[in-house]
């Protein structure tokens, strides 16, 4: 039941008729497992406690770094130099009081994963790297836990929801993680300050609406924002075929992903052949292998003007948005396509 301070303070939630005194209880039951207190996870826990997510985990090994404030939030100069989680829970405790905090300082592995999973309904992934993420996914798959994902890039941000009653999880969109040197991190190419934050609401928003068990689930659905552009795209996302045990990493060298040898080869002797480069207009201008440039965000409007029966190769810089490209092409019919694997950088 909620006390008189609770019915006070979630007033504003509970007169919503989708939520109501049945949503907050059902949000005080939860216990919801965050990995990552950086610039997702700063603002996804503050308003997960704030709206009484009744037990919040938290996951990170980081310490506060002076680089980390324009973005994060939860930190002030005086927290630089310790650790995250530690000051992530004091903060929150004063915030709602009426939330129990858990933090973890330590980072997640294969060998611990599971052990911190098992005592958590839900799962929310703000990590900043892909071995992570491929971890919490399949641990995720291991366990039948939902999982709320969310990823930032420059001026980019993904949001889906996996693993949501038998929905796809994080391998259909990409099967396999890109090489240690294929993907630079925000210390190398910058991130938006605002970004984590409009990212980490809408994974808050999530989260709520799967507690409380309303609205329209992110499932079966890549969303991406583009904060430069002022653009919002929903890509659906289909399951693979694959057995009931998570697939080992070895596995997903998809047959959906060619090598700069074989695209080589068939720019020579097929004519059958269409290339087309998924990035932004400029970035195309600036260096390309060919073929036409349709960006992601514009691939959903000019699927069926696809010629048939051709053979399409997707490319971009590093091979992701390509692979996202090939899920999103598999409605069309009398065509195969392709991912260039590790993108363009591997052509040139």
């Amino acid at each position: 039941m909620l006390n008189k301070e609770e019915h006070k303070r979630y007033s504003r939630q509970t007169i919503l008729p989708e939520i109501g005194i049945a949503g907050q209880l059902k949000m005080k039951s939860a216990k919801v497992l965050v990995i990552g207190a950086g610039g997702l996870g700063c603002v996804l826990l503050q308003y997960l406690a704030a709206a009484g997510i009744g037990e919040i985990g938290i996951i990170d090994d980081d310490k506060v770094d002076e680089s980390n404030l324009h973005r994060q939030i939860l930190y002030s100069v005086d927290d630089i130099g310790k650790a995250k989680v530690a000051i992530a829970k004091a903060k929150l405790n004063l915030l709602n009081p009426h939330v129990k905090i858990s933090a973890f300082e330590l980072r997640l592995t294969r060998d611990n994963a599971v052990r911190l999973f098992n005592d958590y309904d839900l799962v929310v992934d703000g990590s900043d790297n892909f071995e992570t993420r491929y971890l919490v996914n399949d641990t995720c798959l291991e366990l039948n836990k939902t999982l709320v994902f969310g990823s930032i890039f420059k001026f980019e941000g993904q949001v889906s929801v996996f693993n949501y009653l038998n929905g796809p999880n994080y391998r259909d969109v990409f099967p396999a993680p890109p090489g240690a040197d294929e993907v630079p991190n925000c210390s190398e190419v910058g991130v938006l300050g605002v970004l984590p934050g409009i990212v980490g609401l809408y994974m808050a928003n999530e989260v709520i609406k799967i507690t409380c068990e309303i609205g329209e689930v992110l499932s079966g659905v890549l969303m991406t924002i583009n904060v430069l552009e002022n653009t919002t795209n929903y890509y659906k996302i289909s399951k693979r075929a694959r057995s009931l045990k998570p697939p080992a990493r070895n596995q997903f060298n998809t047959p959906e992903e060619i090598d700069k040898q074989t695209l080589n080869r068939w720019i020579k002797d097929d004519d059958d052949l269409q290339i087309i480069d998924v990035r932004e207009s400029y970035e195309f201008e600036e260096q390309n292998i060919g073929g036409i440039n349709i960006p992601l965000y514009d691939l959903n409007e000019r699927l069926k003007s696809f010629i048939e029966s051709k053979k399409i190769v997707f490319v971009c810089a590093t091979g992701q948005r390509s692979k996202i490209a090939v899920q999103l092409s598999k409605s069309l019919s009398n065509v195969v396509v392709y991912s260039l694997k590790h993108g363009i950088s591997s052509s040139l």
